[in-house]
């Protein structure tokens, strides 16, 4: 049997949990012995009866009931960084457990020597390659998913106008007109919610190629700077700009930018700031009572001056900083996040040998999911197996 422990979060605002009743039925089935800290999926509706049915066993969370973490191998987080810092218990874990979760891993050196101190091996879910192979363990498009569905909303929300087109007696009231920067999962969501909603819809990227899935929710495409040099992708993400071409299309939105209602700001880059799309002079020309929801304000935002978590209003227009919003859908956030990890985890178990074996991790150096998001390492006995591609 796999030793999978799912404690609770200590971040704060947190909400999702890493496993659900269901994909703790899932492991179940394919070998793995569950544990789950009393009171991990509460914040997200998932109660300590359902897991407990579901065949986990329940366990007391707090530093003082540590049996279930000296048996642990494997630890399934959401937010894995804060856990290292947060839960002193990490320190009881056998040498060579197996931490999955978000580790936050971009230039993060102290946190790979903390891991390393620990003798734990850690995966990062945000390095998992974006491949055909890995589509069912991908975290960040999940999320992503959801955080471009909840921006609209909250756009939606804090509008002074109606979104949907309608017809009264009083006379016709135009739809609104939303303006999304970034065709990435986040981005084409937000296109299809705010479609749902009645808005016309128009969509900046860097990337050409981003224009027939645009047109094919319905939206109307913006197409990016003639340059030379234009920014593509790699790994399924998109590449960093030049300032030259950012300054072009900060030109080109200007336009768009007059004519919004809302505005979803969706471009990251993997490690890097997020581009600097909307400057404030750009902010100005915009009608008073527009709204602007930045969610790539944690990593610097795409809009100047968005603060994460905080509404702020500047030349008159409501500047939404969207950051951490699949938290404000825990149920669905942690459904999704938890099958993801649970398919990874699947990928990482070895099929008994022969009858009567029982399973085991076996973590391939030469798998590209594993190679992709390996953070820190540490050879661990038996039975976590450890090698090359056979």
């Amino acid at each position: 049997m796999v030793r999978v422990l799912v404690p609770r979060e200590c971040a704060p605002g947190e909400t999702r949990v890493a496993a659900t009743p269901e994909t703790v039925k899932r492991l179940s089935a394919r070998g793995c012995s569950l544990q789950v800290e009393r009171g991990a999926g509460l914040a997200s509706g998932y109660d300590d009866t359902a897991y407990g049915a579901a065949g986990a066993e329940l366990v007391e969370p707090g530093p003082g009931n540590l049996d279930h973490w000296r048996r642990a191998e494997v630890v399934l987080a959401v937010q894995a960084a804060a856990l290292v810092g947060g839960r002193p218990e990490l320190q009881s874990l056998p040498a060579g457990a197996l931490l999955l979760g978000l580790l936050e891993p971009h230039g993060n050196e102290a946190l790979k020597q903390q891991l390393q101190s620990l003798r734990l091996t850690g995966l990062a879910l945000e390095l998992l390659p974006r491949i055909s192979r890995a589509q069912a363990m991908d975290v960040l498009s999940s999320q992503a998913n959801i955080a471009g569905y909840k921006a609209v909303l909250l756009a939606a929300a804090a509008l002074d106008r109606y979104v949907p087109m309608l017809m009264t007696a009083a006379g016709t009231i135009q739809p609104a007109r939303a303006l999304i920067l970034g065709a990435g999962v986040a981005g084409l969501q937000a296109l299809a919610t705010a479609r749902r909603l009645g808005a016309v819809v128009y969509v900046s990227d860097v990337r050409a190629a981003a224009k027939e899935q645009v047109e094919s929710l319905g939206g109307r495409f913006i197409e990016p700077p003639q340059l030379e040099q234009k920014p593509g992708e790699t790994g399924g993400y998109a590449q960093q700009a030049s300032e030259a071409f950012l300054a072009e299309q900060r030109r080109q939105l200007g336009e768009q930018l007059a004519l919004a209602d809302m505005v979803i700001c969706t471009a990251q880059v993997p490690g890097r700031p997020a581009p600097r799309l909307i400057d404030d002079a750009m902010l100005q020309p915009m009608r008073p009572g527009s709204v602007v929801v930045d969610l790539a304000v944690a990593q610097g935002g795409n809009c100047e001056g968005t603060r994460p978590g905080e509404t702020v209003w500047r030349h008159g227009v409501q500047l939404i900083g969207g950051d951490a919003l699949p938290c404000s859908v825990a149920n669905h956030a942690s459904a999704l996040y938890a099958r993801n990890l649970a398919a990874l985890l699947e990928h990482l178990i070895a099929a008994p040998a022969g009858e009567g074996d029982a399973v085991a991790l076996r973590l391939d150096l030469d798998d590209p999911i594993v190679a992709g998001c390996l953070f820190s390492h540490h050879a661990s006995p038996a039975p976590v197996a450890v090698g090359g591609a056979a």
